[in-house]
């Protein structure tokens, strides 16, 4: 019992701090359309902590819908060869760099922030992912290439410090070779 409330009490801070994160003030929907590296992740999820070794590179395609939404499709290579795929349309809030929507494939709510962005470069991305009334934060860095710079990887440290998220639980990851266009 004692172990469940302090991780409330550590969930709770957690997603006080990131309520204060805000999104990037220059966020462009249409400079961050394209093709995207995801490189690095963090989280305290218990599912993210027992699978982080074996994560590796994969991709984002951001494309802007006609209403201004977001659809984003993710591809990774798993080790068998085949590909795990996901495709989300995200809807635009009232605030600039936010969005929200539900995963199927997670069967939970997700509100998603760019937090910071250099469009030709990287984003760094806050998800809060809600299922049954429990939410967890994740941070991402998407990259222009499979690459990105000692500086971005400070800046993806700093913001899931700020998340919350235990510093052992942020993963640079591997590269490997990409799925295959559908």
């Amino acid at each position: 019992m004692r172990n469940t409330l302090m991780i409330l009490v550590a969930l709770m801070c957690a997603l006080t701090v990131c309520a204060d994160i805000t999104p990037a003030a220059d966020f462009d929907l249409q400079k961050m359309s394209g093709k995207w590296y995801t490189v690095a992740l963090a989280s305290n999820a218990q599912w993210f902590v027992n699978t982080k070794a074996g994560m590796k590179t994969g991709t984002a395609v951001i494309v802007l819908t006609e209403g201004g939404d977001m659809d984003l499709t993710f591809a990774n290579l798993k080790d068998d060869g085949s590909c795990f795929r996901a495709t989300h349309t995200a809807q635009k809030t009232e605030t600039p760099g936010r969005f929200t929507f539900h995963s199927q494939v997670g069967s939970n709510d997700n509100d998603l922030t760019v937090v910071e962005v250099v469009h030709d470069d990287y984003a760094l991305v806050l998800i809060i992912k809600t299922k049954e009334g429990v939410s967890e934060a994740f941070v991402e860095v998407y990259s222009r290439t499979p690459e990105f710079s000692e500086v971005v990887q400070q800046k993806f440290t700093q913001l899931a410090l700020e998340a919350g998220v235990l510093p052992d639980n942020a993963v640079i990851l591997p590269q490997i070779a990409e799925c295959p266009a559908v």
